[in-house]
Order: structure tokens, then sequence, then C-alpha cells
């Protein structure tokens, strides 16, 4: 077990690289990759994944919203208006064909990403509030993405919301539900499991990804380089306006970093799941959401480290000027 903890720790530690290393092995080997992972195993590996998240989701996780109620609200505001707007304005821009616009409304359309949590701690952020924000869009998503996704897409693409709220209770709800009371009436087992979690979910995204890649590797050597620079700009973009409305807001430095965070990074994961399933016609609408595990991961990382540091410079300020103000008196 302890073997398995540190390649779980090694692989959380690293999945930015990860991800780009298994992107690149799918790109390069797409026969060999696809004949094993499959797209249609991308329900099933995101459901263990939001298993293992239900796992790590205790009830003091949800009291958040009633002890920063403001951060909580803005923070689901944010993240179901700047991404969706974000998406639409860019493949608008950009004017992607039909198939990857809706890939790309697919991403700006979900959740809240797992590994924002991750990236929130990295960045000296508020991580109760970043669990509690992911929590809160997660069990929003059945009933918000289908209906975010019409409204941005459905003049161009049949859009079914209720197939898409379906799917998503199945692959969202219910494996995060079943992880969440298994950690609340077994709480040893969930413990004795929360050291390999990283692992699980690091496994189960690169696999999105391979399937993904693979299946499309053709198309996608194709319309890669736009697709890449939109996913970027979509990303950057939604971390940007974040941070702003944390500040015209007025939250804290430490609520404004993970504001920022919990925009920027999708549950790209599901993107892709809704994209095979219910758009199964479209196979590039399955693309932006794998590009962009791939990306937000690298983005996320670096983004966290800036903001890490710019945590440490207030940090050395408050105390110079404390100390100066104890000199005075």
């Amino acid at each position: 077990m302890k073997t398995l903890a540190k390649i779980s720790d090694f692989t959380g530690k690293y999945m930015a690289i990860i991800a780009l290393a298994v992107a690149i092995v799918a790109l390069v080997f797409p026969g060999p990759v696809s004949s094993v992972v499959k797209t249609s195993y991308v329900n099933i590996l995101l459901g263990i994944v939001m298993f293992g998240m239900g796992m790590t989701l205790k009830l003091a996780d949800f009291k958040v919203v009633f002890t920063k109620p403001k951060a909580v609200i803005v923070g689901i505001l944010s993240q179901f208006v700047i991404m969706p707007v974000l998406a639409f304005l860019l493949t608008a821009v950009f004017q992607l064909p039909a198939e990857l616009a809706v890939g790309v409304i697919l991403v700006g359309s979900c959740p809240g990403g797992t590994s924002s949590n991750v990236m929130t701690y990295l960045a000296k952020g508020d991580v109760a509030l970043s669990v509690g924000m992911t929590a809160c869009t997660t069990i929003m998503a059945p009933v918000v993405t289908p209906l975010l996704v019409l409204l941005f897409a459905g003049q161009t693409v049949d859009v079914d919301v209720l197939e898409m709220f379906l799917s998503i209770v199945q692959v969202v709800l219910v494996p995060i539900a079943a992880g969440f009371l298994i950690n609340y009436f077994f709480e040893k087992v969930a413990a004795a499991c929360a050291s390999v979690l990283p692992l699980v979910s690091v496994v189960g995204i690169s696999l999105i990804i391979m399937a993904v890649v693979a299946a499309n590797q053709a198309k996608l050597l194709t319309v890669g380089p736009l697709i890449i620079l939109v996913v970027m700009l979509h990303n950057v973009l939604g971390y940007v306006l974040g941070y702003l409305v944390g500040r015209v807001l007025r939250l804290t430095k430490e609520q404004m970093r993970t504001l920022s965070i919990e925009v920027g990074m999708q549950n790209s994961g599901l993107a892709s799941s809704l994209a095979t399933v219910h758009f199964a016609s479209m196979p590039l609408a399955a693309v932006p959401g794998a590009v962009f595990s791939v990306w937000h991961n690298i983005s996320g990382a670096v983004y966290a480290n800036i903001l890490a540091r710019s945590a440490g410079k207030d940090a050395g300020e408050a105390e110079g000027e404390g100390e100066a103000e104890q000199a005075a008196a």
C-alpha cells in the first residue's frame, strides 16, 4: 500500500506532464491505443474518477456554503456564466466548424474540474472554498449544463436536454453519491483508500485523453493548432476574468486566487464524455475536452506557482507593515 501511495503522490504532482505524454503517445500511435482504449470506455472511466472524488467529500465540505455564502454564490455564477459565454464568443470569433464549436461550448458549460482543488492548494488559496464550489457546481451540472449547451449550441445542433441530464446523473452524480456514502458510513475504508485516489484520477483522465485523441488523430492533426489556440484562450481568459470578478466584488485575496482557478479549470472529462455519447455523429466534438484536459493541467500548475509567489509577497509585505506599526508605537 505504501508503494501505491508513493506512486499516487508522484502521479498527482506530475499530472500535467503525464497528460501531455499520453496525448503524444495517442497521437503518434493511434492504432494500438484505439485497440486498447476505446471511446466507449469514456463514460465508465469518468464514472470511476467521479467515484474517487465522492470518496473525498464530507458533510463538512458543504459547510462553506453557509459560512462563506457570498464567495460560493459568486463562484457558481462565475463558473456558469463566464466560461460558457467565453466559449460561445471564441467559437464565433474563430469561426469554428460546428463539430469543434459544440465541443468548446460543452467544455464551457461543464462544472469545475476536480484538479482545481489541488491547484488551489498549491496556489495558497482557500481549499475548503474550492472543494465546496466544485461540489456545488458538479451537483448542479445535470440541470445547468444541458440548458447551457441548448442555449449556446441549440441553433447549430440538436440538443436532447433530457438525455443529457440523465447521462450526467449516471456518470457524475451516481458515482459521486456512492463514493460519498462509502466515506460517510465506512470512513476507515475511505481513509485507507485516500492515498491512492489521486492515482485513480490520473489514470482515468489519462485514458480518456488517449481514447479521444487516438480516435480523432487524423482530423486533430489538421485542426490541431486552431483548437489548441482556442482552448488556451478559453482557459487563460477564465483565470483572468475569475480573478477580476473576485476583485470587483471585494473578495479576500485568498478567495480571489481560488475563484480564478475554479473558473478557469473545467471538468473537461465530462465534456468529452457528453460529446462521445450525445454527438457521436460529430467525433471532433470530443477533441476540445481532451485538449483542455491536457492544457489546463499544465497551465494550472504554472499559474498556481505564480499565485503562490504572489501570496508569499503579500504575506511578507503584511508582516513588514505590522513590524513598522509596532516600531512606531
